[in-house]
């Protein structure tokens, strides 16, 4: 079975998902349907085989199909809403609300993990960490104290990484990539370095966000996120 397409030249992987999810959307392939397989998309789009490889990843994270090895991918009954998730740089959102973005470290150090972390990234008793603590500005004004734990074991090569003018999401998102993410929404009472570094007054409370990422089972990162009074998270799915 192959598709009747006229081949455009230079095709891209964008032309490809179009006519296949115009295809699935307009019932010419409906659920249940066996899609032809790569190989012969290739052929009858008139590009690569990676190009349709491509395309069908793309169309399978927006749950409209299923792909099984040797079964071959198959139209699904009932699409699978799926969230993807992208690290948000607070740089970006800053410079995204029309403000100007200042960073700043905190402090950093090598140590063993403290029993709490080790529970709640799996660590062994000798793993060890670098603990980073930073600032975050918007206009000047304290915007996101960062405290965040990179699990050493896992990834080495943070034992050498300098966070003085580049901050720590930074540096990971270019070092490793993640598999899982957990996140926490929640208020915590302000005090010591949350009331020192955002201007919370004592026992206020703080919006904190609290992320651990893994890659392929390995837990790579914790980090608690906490703001500065009038913050406010938006988002869009």
């Amino acid at each position: 079975m192959t598709p009747d397409v006229t081949a455009p030249s230079r095709t891209t992987y964008r032309d490809v998902r179009a006519a296949i999810l115009s295809r699935i959307t307009d019932g010419t392939w409906g659920a249940g349907t066996i899609l032809p397989s790569e190989m012969e998309l290739a052929e009858a789009f008139g590009c690569a085989r990676a190009t349709v490889n491509r395309a069908m990843r793309e169309i399978e994270e927006m749950g409209l199909v299923e792909r099984k090895r040797k079964s071959g991918t198959r139209v699904r009954a009932a699409p699978v809403r799926q969230a993807r998730f992208e690290i948000p740089l607070v740089g970006d959102e800053i410079a995204a609300n029309g403000g100007t973005y200042r960073y700043a470290l905190v402090s950093t150090a090598t140590l063993p993990a403290p029993d709490w972390l080790r529970g709640r990234m799996g660590l062994g008793a000798g793993d060890r960490v670098v603990h980073v603590t930073a600032m975050h500005y918007a206009d000047g004004a304290p915007h996101q104290f960062e405290d965040r734990w990179i699990n050493a074991t896992a990834l080495p090569e943070v034992l050498e990484a300098s966070f003085d003018k580049q901050g720590p999401t930074e540096w990971l998102i270019a070092a490793v990539p993640y598999s899982e993410v957990e996140i926490g929404l929640m208020a915590v009472a302000a005090e010591g370095p949350l009331c020192d570094h955002l201007g919370h007054a004592p026992g206020a409370p703080v919006f904190r966000v609290e992320r651990t990422t893994w890659w392929q089972g390995q837990a790579i990162t914790h980090v608690r996120l906490n703001h500065a009074p009038g913050y406010r998270m938006t988002t869009r799915y």
